[in-house]
């Protein structure tokens, strides 16, 4: 059974071995930050992975989707567990970026979220390549997790994988909780255009920017839905438009999201902004929509495999850091087994701060609290009880 085994404190052998692999494991995390990897452009990271685990004697291609996959006991086992952590980062840059170490701390924009898990992925990995699991591991270092990426990795190793998976583990995150509920969303692009004209001579005409302006104060009039303790939210992050200061806009966009952890209130949202675009269209102003990217909610999670597999990543954060995390709701790799109804679960390595920011940094000590953490949770696949 795919959840039969509960993890098991390590031997002293292997925490050892944990304890020993650190210092390789903070120069791949350099190596990892120093090649820019925005989302879509993951490229130089996933070949830099591919050859270091065919160095180190794995078996590891990269797919279309920009994913390096590394297998172990996929022939011998049809049923499955995937393990990974996303190689993209929130920032465009694609040049690298500032890098520095002190007082145990490495600071780098994307070192904790989610390049520190990405290199405890493959130091695990290769740990476990010459051992036989009693299943079907893959580890994947995976491609586009982080905003308009829209998941695009994770979704291919799902499709290449389909019906095989019983398990799903993603490294992101950090140490002090279990993300298990997936919070979907859907992103567009919104526009409003006018005729414009010029502002003096053409003063009267309707302005998109005004237009818009309206509309986003509308939207944030609106009410959440709420299901039971669901939580919903919507957000307006860009705005942009207009040529001049004297000039009528003619155009005018926003991006516009909005976020649920349950799949009737996000269908309450879309129904309510259709609703308020259409009463914004008139002769003078048009409004146009555009969908950039959807993540889905959990549906259909079998309760008791789901419940089993939160308490063994729950075991094994409590047994190396002696608190027992909660479980939270979140937007990860995680949203996609769980809308196909696979029991699945987030969390990460490292402690820090920073995410998503370029004052980003880490306790460098942290990560052998988690990589221990995320062995004896790999110990219910690699060893019988």
């Amino acid at each position: 059974m795919i959840f039969a085994n509960r993890p098991v404190r390590l031997n002293e052998r292997e925490e050892r071995a944990v304890a020993s692999m650190q210092p390789e494991t903070i120069e791949l995390l350099k190596a990892l930050c120093a090649i820019p990897a925005p989302s879509h452009h993951e490229e130089r990271r996933a070949a830099f992975i591919r050859e270091w685990f065919v160095q180190n004697g794995m078996d590891a291609v990269i797919d279309d989707a920009k994913n390096v996959l590394c297998p172990i006991g996929l022939d011998e086992h049809e049923e499955m567990v995937v393990i990974m952590a996303h190689t993209d980062t929130v920032f465009p840059d694609l040049e690298p970026m500032p890098m520095r170490e002190e007082g145990g701390r490495l600071y780098c924009p994307g070192v904790g979220d989610d390049t520190a898990n990405v290199a405890a992925l493959m130091m695990l990995a290769r740990y476990l390549k010459a051992e036989k699991p009693g299943c079907g591991v893959l580890f994947v270092a995976n491609s586009c997790e982080e905003g308009l990426g829209n998941l695009k990795g994770c979704k291919a190793i799902m499709h290449a994988f389909s019906g095989r998976v019983k398990a799903f583990i993603s490294l992101d995150c950090g140490l002090d909780g279990v993300c298990a509920r997936a919070v979907g969303s859907s992103r567009y692009r919104i526009t409003a255009s006018t005729q414009g004209g010029h502002s003096f001579s053409d003063f009267g005409r309707r302005n998109a920017i005004e237009v818009l302006a309206k509309l986003i104060t509308e939207l944030y009039q609106q009410t959440v839905p709420q299901n039971g303790a669901s939580r919903t939210t919507f957000n307006v992050g860009m705005i942009e438009g207009g040529t001049s200061v004297n000039t009528i806009a003619q155009k005018a966009a926003m991006l516009y999201e909005y976020r649920s952890d349950d799949a009737d209130c996000l269908q309450v949202m879309e129904q309510q902004m259709r609703g308020v675009l259409d009463s914004f269209r008139s002769d003078d102003a048009q409004i146009s929509v555009e969908l950039l990217g959807t993540r889905p909610c959990a549906r259909d999670v079998d309760a008791d495999d789901q419940a089993a597999l939160e308490a063994i990543a729950q075991d094994a954060l409590h047994t190396y850091t002696g608190s027992r995390p909660g479980i939270f709701s979140g937007s990860t790799d995680c949203n996609i087994p769980l809308s196909l109804g696979i029991p699945s679960v987030c969390f990460g390595v490292y402690r820090g701060e920073g995410e998503h920011t370029r004052e980003e940094w880490i306790e460098l000590a942290s990560m052998e609290t988690g990589m221990k953490a995320v062995l004896s949770m790999l110990r219910c696949w690699f060893r019988e009880e």
